[in-house]
């Protein structure tokens, strides 16, 4: 039997203080989000899941060094994983440290269907500046975005533009990169320029308001696919259009 697509989903946050009650909001948003998920396991050095009966209470304790340690829903053959981490003042935009939440789930039509919805309700539990939610593979074509050096091309070998990298960017609500669902806050939203009525007419149609402010904004009905010259364009364009997304605007 083939197995689903993974999606990846990554927010990026203000550094937790101390048993900050982010961490929770986010993985019970996560689990309002998703009908039916219970992420109510913790993994053995062995690799198994074993079952956390006061999950809420054992999570808190277990905040350390600006994350959290992994949970997942149980379900060896369905696997749905999250964790947290704190990303060093030295690797982020602002030379701020940051918290960040990172998820997996099966790209499948459930998910498929939440995914919009479980990166917003993890977004805004950690009140995060920005995140996204992208299939797997994004990863790789991310790095040959990134510009590691002031002699290095002006585009990635698909044409897309080069970005710089996420300690190089000067604000901590700047995001490093565009992915296929997209969470930017209010302050990142102002941040970019977004909405602009006149041209985020296309975008728009695929965005929607959050409670705290901010935007979720899909850019392709499908999960982005970089074969896919449609796909391709849609990215090109929006990153015409958001010159602050990686940092270009300051390299013009």
């Amino acid at each position: 039997m083939t197995q689903p697509r993974t999606l990846t989903l990554i927010v990026y946050a203000p550094a937790l203080a101390g048993t900050d009650g982010r961490a929770l909001d986010a993985i019970q948003g996560m689990e309002k989000a998703l009908p039916g998920l219970r992420l109510e396991w913790r993994i053995s050095e062995g690799g198994r899941p074993i079952p956390l009966p006061q999950r809420d209470a054992w999570l808190m304790k277990s905040i350390e060094d600006g994350g959290f340690p992994l949970l997942c829903n149980g379900n060896e053959s369905y696997p749905v994983t999250v964790m947290g981490c704190e990303n060093s003042a030295l690797f982020s935009p602002g030379g701020q440290a940051q918290f960040e939440v990172h998820a997996k789930l099966p790209l499948d039509p459930p998910v498929l269907t939440a995914a919009a919805a479980v990166l917003e309700a993890v977004a805004e539990g950690a009140q995060a500046f920005w995140g996204h939610a992208s299939p797997q593979g994004y990863g790789s074509e991310i790095a040959k975005q990134l510009r590691r050096s002031a002699s290095g091309p002006d585009h990635s070998p698909r044409g897309l533009p080069m970005l710089s990298l996420p300690e190089k960017l000067p604000e901590k609500e700047t995001p490093s990169f565009l992915g296929w669902v997209n969470y930017w806050s209010a302050a990142t939203a102002r941040t970019i320029g977004f909405p602009d009525p006149a041209r985020d007419t296309d975008l728009l149609t695929r965005a929607r308001r959050t409670a705290s402010g901010g935007w979720v904004v899909q850019l392709t009905d499908t999960p982005l696919d970089y074969d896919n010259p449609t796909h391709l364009d849609a990215l090109k364009r929006t990153y015409e259009r958001f010159p602050q997304i990686g940092g270009r605007s300051d390299l013009r």
